[in-house]
């Protein structure tokens, strides 16, 4: 069965976070973490393994950095192909019998003109080139997550479609303000899924920057404006700092689950965490729901 086939039969579990863990593995600020698909692959693939083995039905490869563009100015001096293509191996090593590996593209370290150096056909041809090695490595599903700018989900969706027709989910950051959720550069939920519909999304939604008992509310937001399965994938609530600086996530997986349920009673068929989740939040999700 195909990804889509799934999403409407059974629904979709994504997995959790990939950074904050490998913090945790000891990867420091200044590191790219896509790199470690090449110099620490054990480590990305004992991840995915884990989040298969927790009751995700997808593992993201990590490759939601390995743009061009993001890779260069994180000093990467790797090939551009070789992490891509490392990304999707590792992921694919470890995928079961009806599971996916999906391609994570979305960060470009800089902003797209007139705020930033990059213009909007400079970000489509440098996310075609990545969305060119994820195909080619037989990715199952794209997605496209931690947009903060609908304009770059619109070139990435625009990128993969130049070279790939398999599905595309595509997942904004939203903060909560006094007249709603809206990204930083003023989208709403309304207005942001529309066009990522147009533009050819099979699925569409919302990722990171605000906690699971929030995200309910986003997530009705959202259901209410589009007729495309809609991905929701919580933090575990907002980073917090201890007196030593160590950052931590309050959301204990029992709360963040029994949002999950929450949130699927509302009809969202794909859900998953983000920063702060680890396999044990996904395996409370698959519990719970």
């Amino acid at each position: 069965m195909n990804i889509l086939e799934k999403v409407k039969k059974d629904g979709l579990i994504l997995d959790g976070a990939m950074g904050s863990i490998l913090i945790s593995k000891g990867i420091t600020g200044n590191e790219a973490t896509e790199l470690w698909n090449l110099n620490h692959p054990d480590i990305i693939k004992d991840i995915h393994q884990s989040y298969y083995d927790a009751g995700s039905d997808v593992a993201s490869a990590n490759t939601y950095g390995a743009s061009a563009i993001k890779l260069k100015k994180m000093g990467v001096t790797q090939s551009v192909e070789d992490v891509n293509r490392a990304g999707v191996k590792i992921a694919r090593q470890v995928c079961g019998r009806g599971q996916y590996v999906a391609g994570e593209l979305g960060s470009l370290g800089d902003m797209l003109s007139p705020m930033g150096p990059v213009s909007f056909d400079e970000a489509v041809d440098c996310f075609a080139q990545q969305a060119g090695f994820l195909e080619d490595e037989g990715v199952d599903v794209f997605l496209i997550e931690t947009i903060f700018d609908i304009n770059i989900a619109l070139a990435a969706i625009k990128a993969v479609r130049s070279v790939s027709e398999k599905p595309i989910f595509c997942s904004l950051t939203f903060k909560k303000m006094k007249k709603g959720f809206f990204t930083i550069f003023g989208s709403s939920p309304q207005d942001s899924m529309k066009l990522l519909e147009n533009a050819g999304a099979s699925a569409v939604g919302a990722n990171c920057t605000i906690g699971s008992g929030t995200m309910i509310d986003l997530a009705c937001e959202i259901k209410k404006n589009t007729d495309l399965p809609v991905i929701i994938q919580p933090n575990a609530g907002l980073p917090k700092a201890t007196k030593d600086n160590t950052v931590f996530y309050p959301e204990n997986e029992i709360f963040f689950a029994d949002s999950i349920k929450e949130i699927k009673r509302l009809g969202v068929e794909i859900v998953g965490g983000c920063c702060g989740t680890t396999p044990k939040y996904i395996k409370k999700i698959k519990e719970t729901i």
